[in-house]
């Protein structure tokens, strides 16, 4: 079946607007903070002529919350898939995915500090049961697999997962405090402690 042309552009037009909004929204919070980040100033940064044109195209403030953080995990996966491309035993596999994240945040300050904004002022809702298992589980598998193959002690895996993601996922808040911190430091001192806290000797 033949697709309409106009059918294809004005879905190509919405998703490269909607895209765009997206990415005014992630630098209006990081610049201004969650609570000033208005449709108003948004529309603004977007350079969009009325915020008519958010409204078209998200339900409301919270709608656009979820395609933000939707956005930017998807951001943190691909770059992660390639970061640990030709990874193979637990132990690699582990510091990569900590070398790889701090690497992340490194690249993508703005994009990490709109997230903190967002999760801090409780603006999604939020399932912790069905998200805790997805944040920890590409970690989990990673423990699961160094345990399997004897590089590993034996320990809870997800307890030690949880530990791992906590960890990481704090250094955008550290940020906030000391923004001259030296990320490649804290990717040395993270995978050092996890190293020593998961080697089988």
């Amino acid at each position: 079946m033949r697709v309409n042309d106009g059918e294809t552009d004005r879905s190509f037009t919405a998703t490269a607007r909607r895209a765009q909004i997206v990415a005014a929204t992630i630098e209006t919070i990081a610049d201004l903070g969650y609570p000033q980040a208005s449709f108003a100033r948004i529309a603004e940064r977007a350079d969009l002529s009325s915020t008519r044109l958010i409204s078209y195209h998200f339900a409301g403030k919270s709608e656009l919350m979820e395609a933000v953080v939707t956005a930017v995990y998807t951001e943190i996966g691909q770059f992660m898939a390639v970061r640990m491309a030709g990874l193979t035993g637990g132990r690699e596999l582990l510091l990569g995915y900590i070398r790889g994240y701090l690497e992340f945040i490194a690249e993508h300050r703005v994009q990490m500090k709109a997230l903190l904004g967002i999760f801090l002022a409780g603006a999604l809702d939020y399932d912790p049961e069905t998200s805790e298992l997805v944040v920890l589980d590409p970690v989990e598998r990673i423990l699961r697999r160094g345990q399997e193959t004897g590089e590993f002690r034996d320990f809870d895996p997800r307890v030690v997962a949880a530990s791992v993601q906590r960890s990481v996922d704090g250094v955008p808040m550290l940020l906030e405090t000391y923004p001259g911190l030296d990320l490649e430091g804290c990717a040395a001192e993270l995978c050092t402690l996890f190293d020593l806290a998961t080697r089988k000797d």
